[in-house]
């Protein structure tokens, strides 16, 4: 008898500490995607090159991180900063052009980009590993039985409190009112005296930001290379599937989920069989469930 409730309580202890694992990569996840879905579903553009700047935000907080000292957590918002101004550039120098064309052009357009950024990232910092390993990178603190690093721990805090503010900004400003109409209307919203450009721009600045906050978060929990942005890409899209096209809190949900099922999934079947979870998940989404948990068709 007290054999069998030392196991149940071993595994439900583990479930726990899968569970939480899975919330912490599910909220990294939710916050990738809720910029790429930002960008898709306002200005119906996929932007590949979204990946490399989370890339970007990886080499922003290494380099203040190495060569000025400063703590990876305190660099977020440079990276914030310069992802936002290399957003708002990409939309105003290059997206803007062809915005209205079509989705395919754009797409073409966003991965010569993105070539052209991991290109600039190997020219400076070269192809190989690099990590930000701050002095309380291995610390953490048990709750019962359960391990809890601090900086995971933190790392939710941030991606809750980016996402709220987010969701606060497009809902309780007229800047964010004016971001979500073109994403209803376009039409509309140039006759009611929107200015789009102006807009699109904003929308993938705020994107950008996203990516940089997110590259700056993940390089504290694992090394990188420049050629990270291709699994962040598949991330995001596989998410903006489940969850829903252009709906902050469908990537939220998403992201959550597939941080979980790929956390339990690499426990039970081996983490050879993550990728392919995730792949098996967006097939099955997009044959039984075409508008995803929240948001719209995909066609």
């Amino acid at each position: 008898m007290l054999k069998s409730l030392r196991l149940f309580l071993g595994g439900m202890i583990l479930t726990l500490q899968i569970l939480l694992n899975g919330i912490f990569l599910g909220a990294i996840y939710a916050n990738i995607a809720v910029g790429f879905s930002l960008a898709w579903g306002v200005m119906d553009v996929i932007n590949v090159a979204h990946g490399t700047m989370i890339v970007i935000g990886y080499f922003v907080n290494f380099f203040l991180f190495k060569f000025v000292g400063l703590d990876p957590f305190l660099s977020i918002p440079v990276s914030m900063f310069v992802l936002f101004l290399i957003g708002y550039c990409t939309q105003k120098f290059l997206l803007n052009f062809v915005v209205k064309v079509g989705v395919f052009l754009s797409l073409i357009l966003t991965f010569g980009l993105d070539l052209v950024l991991i290109n600039v990232i190997l020219l400076i910092f070269t192809g190989d590993y690099r990590s930000v390993t701050p002095s309380y990178s291995g610390t953490n603190f048990q709750l019962g039985a359960i391990n809890v690093p601090y900086v995971r721990l933190a790392t939710l805090g941030i991606c809750v409190l980016l996402t709220a503010l987010l969701q606060l900004y497009l809902t309780k400003t007229r800047t964010g009112s004016a971001i979500r109409a073109p994403a209803q209307n376009r039409q509309a919203a140039e006759i009611v005296g929107v200015n789009v450009a102006r807009v699109y721009a904003i929308t993938l600045a705020i994107s950008a930001a996203l990516a940089g906050a997110c590259g700056s978060l993940i390089s504290m929990v694992q090394s990188f290379t420049p050629f990270e942005g291709g699994f962040f890409i598949m991330k995001a899209f596989i998410i903006c599937v489940l969850g829903g096209l252009g709906n902050v809190l469908g990537a939220i949900i998403g992201g959550l989920l597939l941080g979980i099922v790929e956390t339990t999934g690499a426990r039970v079947l081996g983490t050879g069989f993550q990728e392919a979870i995730s792949a098996i998940i967006m097939i099955l989404v997009l044959i039984f469930m075409p508008k995803g948990i929240v948001g719209s068709k995909y066609k």
